[in-house]
């Protein structure tokens, strides 16, 4: 006679798959709680300094990544229309470029409003960034690079911070224990590489956005589509 335990299949189903990513999320939180109790008062200095910082630029940058993000959605919205009016492959072809350019921005948005709720409070982005030093297993040479953020604003600042997270190990490890840092993970790697990327892309987006539409529409009352 079988016991219970035996009527259990073997394998890793949608239950067990749920406990391992549990059992997953519990490691991180108290690996960054051991690296939270290393933190030296040298790191929480130049930590705070660099919160404040990262809050500043981030908080200039409110209202022209507004503009940045709104300039192009007319010209979406005129590529989808122009797009399900034409119809044919052609129409296919420039609805899902409006598509594209429609994720793109929503992408953008969302990244906006992550980095604006991360500064909202800069004490705490501050502890989170220094459990975030002692994270790289390199304390000295990284808080003295983030020493040196201070000078312009903006994506320029984003972009130094990117270069001080500059060889840390990119591990499955890292990644986890950065993602129960709520504030801190937006301004390392690699989540600062990204919003530095979709910023660059959303800039170049308005031009292009501009001119797709407007060659659409052309197109369009030509009736060459």
């Amino acid at each position: 006679m079988r016991s219970a335990g035996n009527d259990v299949p073997r394998g890793l189903g949608p239950y067990d798959e749920t406990v391992r990513l549990r059992r997953s999320g519990v490691r991180a939180n108290a690996a960054v709680n051991d690296f939270a109790a290393r933190v030296d008062g040298h790191s929480t200095e130049v930590a705070q300094r660099a919160a404040q910082l990262i809050a500043v630029a981030v908080r200039l940058l409110r209202i022209p990544t507004a503009i940045v993000g709104v300039l192009s959605i007319p010209f979406i919205v005129a590529t989808i229309v122009v797009g399900l009016a034409a119809g044919g492959i052609t129409g296919i072809l420039i609805l899902l470029v409006g598509l594209a350019m429609a994720v793109v921005n929503a992408m953008f948005w969302v990244r906006r409003r992550h980095l604006l709720a991360a500064v909202d409070d800069p004490a705490q982005l501050a502890t989170e960034l220094a459990i975030m030093l002692t994270m790289t297993g390199k304390v000295e040479e990284t808080r003295g690079a983030l020493t040196q953020i201070a000078g312009g604003g903006g994506w320029r600042l984003l972009g130094r911070l990117r270069g001080v997270w500059q060889g840390t190990q990119m591990t499955g490890r890292w990644i986890d224990e950065i993602g129960d840092l709520p504030r801190a993970r937006y301004f390392g790697p690699p989540k600062i590489g990204t919003t530095i990327t979709i910023g660059i892309v959303t800039l170049w987006l308005v031009p292009g956005a501009i001119l797709v539409a407007l060659f659409s529409l052309i197109g369009l009352v030509a009736g060459s589509l």
